[in-house]
This record gives C-alpha cells, structure tokens and sequence, in this order.
C-alpha cells in the first residue's frame, strides 16, 4: 500500500481540478461552436425559404 504525503496528495487535488476545468472549458467552447453552428445554418435556411417564397410569388404573377 503506498502511503501519499501532504504536499503530494494536495497537488494531485490541484491536477485533477485543473483537468476538470480545463475540460468544462472545452466543453463550453465546443457547446457555443454548435450554438453558433445551428444560428448559421437558420439563417441559411431562412434566406433560401425567402427566395423560395419569392419565386413562387414571381412564378403566380407570370401566370395571372
């Protein structure tokens, strides 16, 4: 059984708080890629729905 110091216990502690907030950081920044993901692709969706729309509304004029 190997028996830790003080001073060596407390600085695994110290690595492993590191760890964990370096990952929630990457957790975060990946989470707000996504985010910024999903906005740019429901404005691309938008604008194609909106020429969509404009092209029927040019194609009903034509055969009125």
């Amino acid at each position: 059984m190997k028996t830790y110091r003080n001073g060596s216990n407390d600085m695994n502690l110290m690595h492993e708080e590191l760890a964990r907030a370096q990952m929630s950081a990457r957790l975060g920044e990946a989470h707000e890629l996504r985010r910024g993901h999903h906005l740019a692709m429901a404005r691309r969706m938008s604008r194609k729905a909106e020429q969509a729309a404009q092209q029927a509304r040019l194609a009903l004029a034509r055969a009125i």
